[in-house]
């Protein structure tokens, strides 16, 4: 603490720089990461409605995020923000964006509880899931690390997972990667750009 600075600010900033250490810790590196950068990639899963497959999204900005139902604190923060994203933008530009989350815990996340929590966050957000291989792919394709934790004594367990949010371009391209903690301001100008 400098002369200069209260103690509240000190702590303050103690506090915001503990909470982004702790938000870091969660994103896992994907065991069978692949070296140099992600290329991001086409992709069929299981949603509600039946298969979802990306490639009939084209002429859409996709927004996809990887986590998963029971994740306590990361994935409805960074799911609000997304929200928050999509809302600020004009009607005629929503209808340009599909905001995908992809389930990282495809054991417990059935199509329908995926459907039942993405209500929560925006009305065209669509939970997909598929078979351990298949989030597998899709994650190695786009960097997403993601590691079971070992299962507690009341059978529970958590999920660590990296929480960027992937921007997918209107021919299929993987365009941006968007880190936790981004400002929605800024966010919404990386949107724009895309649209």
């Amino acid at each position: 603490m400098t002369a200069h600075t209260s103690p509240l600010a000190f702590t303050t900033r103690l506090l915001l720089a503990s909470c982004a250490a702790i938000l870091l810790a969660s994103c896992s590196p994907a065991p069978d990461a692949r070296p140099g950068k992600p290329t991001g990639g086409d992709f069929v899963l299981q949603g509600p409605k039946g298969a979802v497959d990306t490639k009939a999204f084209r002429g859409k900005l996709l927004l996809i995020y990887f986590g998963y139902v029971n994740c306590p604190d990361i994935c409805p923060a960074s799911l609000a923000v997304m929200n928050q994203v999509i809302n600020t933008l004009p009607p005629e530009s929503r209808a340009k964006i599909q905001p995908i989350l992809i389930s990282v815990d495809p054991a417990r996340d059935t199509p329908d509880k995926l459907a039942s929590y993405t209500a929560y966050f925006h009305p065209e957000l669509i939970g997909v899931t598929g078979t351990p291989e298949q989030i597998a792919a899709a994650a190695n394709a786009f960097g997403a690390g993601y590691v079971k934790q070992e299962t507690r004594a009341d059978g529970s367990y958590a999920v660590d997972h990296c929480a960027n949010t992937y921007v997918v371009n209107k021919n299929g391209k993987l365009v941006a990667t968007v880190p936790i903690g981004m400002p929605a301001d800024e966010v919404a100008a990386i949107v724009r750009q895309h649209l």
